[in-house]
Protein backbone atom coordinates (compact mmCIF):
# COMPACT_ATOMS: atom_id res chain seq x y z
CA UNK A 1 0.00 0.00 0.00
CA UNK A 2 1.13 3.51 -0.79
CA UNK A 3 -0.12 6.31 1.47
CA UNK A 4 -0.04 9.95 0.32
CA UNK A 5 -1.27 12.48 2.88
CA UNK A 6 -1.96 15.42 0.59
CA UNK A 7 -3.21 17.78 3.33
CA UNK A 8 -3.98 17.57 7.04
CA UNK A 9 -5.29 20.39 9.19
CA UNK A 10 -8.25 22.63 9.91
CA UNK A 11 -8.27 24.10 6.37
CA UNK A 12 -8.49 20.84 4.45
CA UNK A 13 -7.88 17.10 4.75
CA UNK A 14 -7.34 14.54 2.00
CA UNK A 15 -5.37 11.28 1.84
CA UNK A 16 -4.82 8.93 -1.09
CA UNK A 17 -4.37 5.18 -0.54
CA UNK A 18 -3.14 3.01 -3.40
CA UNK A 19 -2.41 -0.60 -4.22
CA UNK A 20 -1.58 -1.93 -7.67
CA UNK A 21 -5.29 -2.20 -8.48
CA UNK A 22 -7.21 0.09 -6.08
CA UNK A 23 -7.18 3.80 -5.23
CA UNK A 24 -9.15 5.38 -2.39
CA UNK A 25 -9.56 8.97 -1.23
CA UNK A 26 -10.16 9.51 2.46
CA UNK A 27 -11.96 12.84 2.88
CA UNK A 28 -12.08 15.60 0.30
CA UNK A 29 -11.28 18.90 1.95
CA UNK A 30 -9.41 20.54 -0.94
CA UNK A 31 -10.68 21.83 -4.26
CA UNK A 32 -9.84 20.32 -7.65
CA UNK A 33 -6.97 22.64 -8.53
CA UNK A 34 -5.20 22.27 -5.19
CA UNK A 35 -5.76 18.50 -5.05
CA UNK A 36 -4.24 18.06 -8.51
CA UNK A 37 -1.33 20.31 -7.54
CA UNK A 38 -0.65 18.21 -4.43
CA UNK A 39 -0.80 15.01 -6.51
CA UNK A 40 1.66 16.50 -8.98
CA UNK A 41 3.96 17.41 -6.09
CA UNK A 42 4.20 13.72 -5.16
CA UNK A 43 4.54 12.77 -8.85
CA UNK A 44 1.17 11.07 -9.06
CA UNK A 45 -1.22 11.36 -11.99
CA UNK A 46 -4.39 9.63 -10.80
CA UNK A 47 -6.71 8.60 -13.62
CA UNK A 48 -9.26 6.66 -11.57
CA UNK A 49 -10.53 6.58 -7.98
CA UNK A 50 -12.37 3.47 -6.77
CA UNK A 51 -14.01 5.11 -3.77
CA UNK A 52 -14.20 8.31 -1.74
CA UNK A 53 -14.67 7.82 2.01
CA UNK A 54 -15.91 10.68 4.19
CA UNK A 55 -15.29 10.62 7.95
CA UNK A 56 -17.74 13.41 8.88
CA UNK A 57 -19.44 16.50 7.53
CA UNK A 58 -17.14 19.30 8.74
CA UNK A 59 -16.11 21.42 5.77
CA UNK A 60 -12.37 20.78 6.11
CA UNK A 61 -13.18 17.14 5.28
CA UNK A 62 -15.85 17.50 2.60
CA UNK A 63 -15.71 20.97 1.00
CA UNK A 64 -14.06 19.69 -2.18
CA UNK A 65 -16.31 16.65 -2.52
CA UNK A 66 -18.48 17.93 -5.41
CA UNK A 67 -15.34 18.68 -7.42
CA UNK A 68 -13.78 15.30 -6.60
CA UNK A 69 -16.95 13.54 -7.71
CA UNK A 70 -16.95 15.52 -10.95
CA UNK A 71 -13.28 14.77 -11.56
CA UNK A 72 -13.26 11.03 -10.88
CA UNK A 73 -16.94 9.94 -10.82
CA UNK A 74 -16.17 7.60 -7.94
CA UNK A 75 -18.69 5.99 -5.58
CA UNK A 76 -19.10 7.68 -2.22
CA UNK A 77 -18.81 5.73 1.05
CA UNK A 78 -20.51 7.54 3.92
CA UNK A 79 -22.81 6.92 6.88
CA UNK A 80 -26.47 7.81 6.42
CA UNK A 81 -26.52 10.65 9.01
CA UNK A 82 -23.39 12.16 7.47
CA UNK A 83 -24.89 11.86 3.99
CA UNK A 84 -27.97 13.76 5.16
CA UNK A 85 -25.71 16.50 6.51
CA UNK A 86 -23.69 16.68 3.28
CA UNK A 87 -26.87 17.18 1.29
CA UNK A 88 -27.75 20.15 3.51
CA UNK A 89 -24.40 21.91 3.52
CA UNK A 90 -22.89 21.24 0.08
CA UNK A 91 -24.04 23.00 -3.12
CA UNK A 92 -26.50 21.43 -5.58
CA UNK A 93 -23.62 20.19 -7.72
CA UNK A 94 -22.98 17.57 -5.06
CA UNK A 95 -26.22 15.71 -5.74
CA UNK A 96 -25.90 16.10 -9.50
CA UNK A 97 -22.43 14.53 -9.54
CA UNK A 98 -23.16 11.51 -7.38
CA UNK A 99 -22.38 8.27 -9.20
CA UNK A 100 -23.40 5.86 -6.48
CA UNK A 101 -23.56 5.99 -2.70
CA UNK A 102 -22.58 3.11 -0.44
CA UNK A 103 -24.10 3.61 3.00
CA UNK A 104 -21.73 2.41 5.72
CA UNK A 105 -21.89 2.41 9.52
CA UNK A 106 -19.57 2.31 12.51
CA UNK A 107 -18.49 -1.24 13.28
CA UNK A 108 -18.76 -2.34 9.65
CA UNK A 109 -16.04 -3.98 7.55
CA UNK A 110 -16.29 -3.82 3.77
CA UNK A 111 -14.06 -4.36 0.76
CA UNK A 112 -13.18 -1.96 -2.05
CA UNK A 113 -11.02 -3.64 -4.67
CA UNK A 114 -8.25 -5.39 -2.76
CA UNK A 115 -8.50 -3.16 0.34
CA UNK A 116 -10.50 -4.21 3.39
CA UNK A 117 -11.87 -1.19 5.24
CA UNK A 118 -13.15 -1.09 8.81
CA UNK A 119 -15.14 1.90 10.08
CA UNK A 120 -15.28 2.64 13.79
CA UNK A 121 -16.85 5.31 15.94
CA UNK A 122 -14.97 8.23 17.47
CA UNK A 123 -16.06 11.03 19.79
CA UNK A 124 -16.26 14.35 17.94
CA UNK A 125 -18.77 17.17 17.61
CA UNK A 126 -20.09 15.95 14.28
CA UNK A 127 -23.33 14.10 13.52
CA UNK A 128 -21.90 10.59 13.03
CA UNK A 129 -18.08 10.74 13.02
CA UNK A 130 -16.07 7.67 12.10
CA UNK A 131 -12.46 6.77 11.41
CA UNK A 132 -10.97 3.91 9.40
CA UNK A 133 -8.41 1.15 9.29
CA UNK A 134 -7.28 -0.35 5.99
CA UNK A 135 -5.82 -3.80 5.31
CA UNK A 136 -4.27 -5.23 2.16
CA UNK A 137 -1.53 -7.70 1.29
CA UNK A 138 -0.70 -8.33 4.94
CA UNK A 139 -0.38 -4.65 5.88
CA UNK A 140 -2.62 -2.46 8.03
CA UNK A 141 -2.85 1.28 8.46
CA UNK A 142 -5.14 3.61 10.41
CA UNK A 143 -6.22 7.22 9.94
CA UNK A 144 -7.48 8.61 13.24
CA UNK A 145 -8.10 12.35 13.42
CA UNK A 146 -10.90 14.61 14.65
CA UNK A 147 -11.67 13.04 18.00
CA UNK A 148 -11.64 14.34 21.53
CA UNK A 149 -10.90 11.14 23.40
CA UNK A 150 -8.80 8.04 22.78
CA UNK A 151 -11.31 5.40 23.81
CA UNK A 152 -10.27 1.80 24.37
CA UNK A 153 -12.08 0.99 21.12
CA UNK A 154 -9.88 3.42 19.20
CA UNK A 155 -6.73 2.16 20.91
CA UNK A 156 -7.65 -1.41 19.98
CA UNK A 157 -7.99 -0.46 16.32
CA UNK A 158 -4.59 1.24 16.40
CA UNK A 159 -2.83 -1.99 17.34
CA UNK A 160 -0.90 -4.09 14.81
CA UNK A 161 -0.66 -1.22 12.35
CA UNK A 162 2.22 -0.71 9.92
CA UNK A 163 1.27 2.96 9.65
CA UNK A 164 -0.62 5.11 12.18
CA UNK A 165 -1.86 8.58 11.24
CA UNK A 166 -2.88 10.12 14.55
CA UNK A 167 -4.16 13.57 15.43
CA UNK A 168 -1.97 15.74 17.65
CA UNK A 169 -4.04 18.87 17.29
CA UNK A 170 -3.08 21.36 19.96
CA UNK A 171 -0.87 22.33 22.85
CA UNK A 172 -3.29 22.83 25.74
CA UNK A 173 -1.51 25.87 27.17
CA UNK A 174 -1.24 27.57 23.79
CA UNK A 175 -4.95 26.98 23.27
CA UNK A 176 -5.91 28.35 26.69
CA UNK A 177 -4.03 31.63 26.20
CA UNK A 178 -4.75 31.89 22.48
CA UNK A 179 -7.24 34.11 20.60
CA UNK A 180 -10.17 31.68 20.32
CA UNK A 181 -13.43 32.53 22.13
CA UNK A 182 -13.87 30.64 25.39
CA UNK A 183 -16.71 28.48 24.07
CA UNK A 184 -14.53 27.32 21.16
CA UNK A 185 -11.69 26.53 23.54
CA UNK A 186 -14.04 24.47 25.68
CA UNK A 187 -15.25 22.57 22.62
CA UNK A 188 -11.71 21.73 21.48
CA UNK A 189 -10.68 20.64 24.98
CA UNK A 190 -13.77 18.46 25.49
CA UNK A 191 -14.14 14.75 24.79
CA UNK A 192 -15.90 15.74 21.55
CA UNK A 193 -13.14 18.08 20.41
CA UNK A 194 -9.57 17.35 19.38
CA UNK A 195 -6.62 15.45 20.82
CA UNK A 196 -3.90 17.45 22.54
CA UNK A 197 -0.17 16.80 22.34
CA UNK A 198 -0.30 15.71 25.98
CA UNK A 199 -3.05 13.14 25.40
CA UNK A 200 -1.14 11.72 22.46
CA UNK A 201 2.11 11.60 24.43
CA UNK A 202 0.42 9.68 27.26
CA UNK A 203 -0.84 7.15 24.73
CA UNK A 204 2.52 6.81 22.96
CA UNK A 205 4.34 6.17 26.22
CA UNK A 206 1.84 3.48 27.30
CA UNK A 207 3.18 -0.02 26.55
CA UNK A 208 0.21 -1.89 28.04
CA UNK A 209 -0.19 -5.12 26.06
CA UNK A 210 -3.95 -4.77 25.60
CA UNK A 211 -4.72 -1.11 24.87
CA UNK A 212 -1.36 0.69 24.86
CA UNK A 213 0.62 1.78 21.80
CA UNK A 214 2.30 -1.39 20.56
CA UNK A 215 5.07 0.54 18.71
CA UNK A 216 4.92 -1.84 15.75
CA UNK A 217 4.28 0.86 13.17
CA UNK A 218 6.94 1.54 10.58
CA UNK A 219 5.49 5.05 10.26
CA UNK A 220 3.86 7.16 12.98
CA UNK A 221 2.43 10.36 11.53
CA UNK A 222 1.23 13.23 13.72
CA UNK A 223 -1.65 14.88 11.89
CA UNK A 224 -4.29 17.64 11.96
CA UNK A 225 -2.00 20.07 13.82
CA UNK A 226 -3.65 23.37 14.66
CA UNK A 227 -2.00 26.34 12.98
CA UNK A 228 -3.11 28.65 15.80
CA UNK A 229 -2.67 26.44 18.87
CA UNK A 230 0.29 24.22 18.08
CA UNK A 231 3.70 24.26 16.44
CA UNK A 232 5.26 21.36 14.53
CA UNK A 233 8.36 21.38 16.69
CA UNK A 234 6.26 21.33 19.88
CA UNK A 235 4.14 18.39 18.73
CA UNK A 236 7.24 16.53 17.57
CA UNK A 237 9.10 17.17 20.82
CA UNK A 238 6.15 15.98 22.89
CA UNK A 239 5.88 12.73 20.92
CA UNK A 240 9.62 12.10 20.97
CA UNK A 241 9.75 12.58 24.74
CA UNK A 242 6.87 10.15 25.17
CA UNK A 243 8.49 7.51 22.99
CA UNK A 244 11.72 7.79 25.02
CA UNK A 245 9.72 6.89 28.13
CA UNK A 246 8.84 3.48 26.74
CA UNK A 247 10.69 0.46 28.16
CA UNK A 248 13.58 -0.77 26.05
CA UNK A 249 11.86 -4.04 25.19
CA UNK A 250 8.90 -2.08 23.76
CA UNK A 251 10.85 0.65 22.00
CA UNK A 252 9.51 2.39 18.91
CA UNK A 253 11.95 1.86 16.05
CA UNK A 254 9.86 3.28 13.21
CA UNK A 255 9.87 6.75 11.66
CA UNK A 256 8.07 9.66 13.34
CA UNK A 257 6.67 12.15 10.83
CA UNK A 258 4.51 15.27 10.70
CA UNK A 259 1.66 15.81 8.24
CA UNK A 260 1.17 19.37 7.02
CA UNK A 261 -1.67 21.62 5.98
CA UNK A 262 0.44 23.40 3.40
CA UNK A 263 2.18 20.61 1.47
CA UNK A 264 1.88 16.86 0.96
CA UNK A 265 3.91 14.43 3.01
CA UNK A 266 6.27 12.19 1.08
CA UNK A 267 4.39 9.01 0.03
CA UNK A 268 4.77 6.15 2.50
CA UNK A 269 5.38 2.69 1.05
CA UNK A 270 4.00 -0.10 3.25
Amino acid sequence: MRVSILASGSSGNITLLETESTRLLVDAGLGKRETLARLAAVENDVKKIDGILITHEHTDHCNGLPQMLGLWKAPLYVTEPTMDALQRILPETFGKRLRGVEKIYAGQSFVIGDIEVHAFRVTHDAIDPICFTFRTNGTKMAIVTDLGHLTNLVKTHLRNCDCVVLESNHDSEMLKVGPYPWDVKQRILSNRGHLSNHTVSEYLSDSDETIGFDARARFLVLAHLSQENNMPEVALMSAEEALRRRPREAAFTGELLLASQDKPLKPLEL
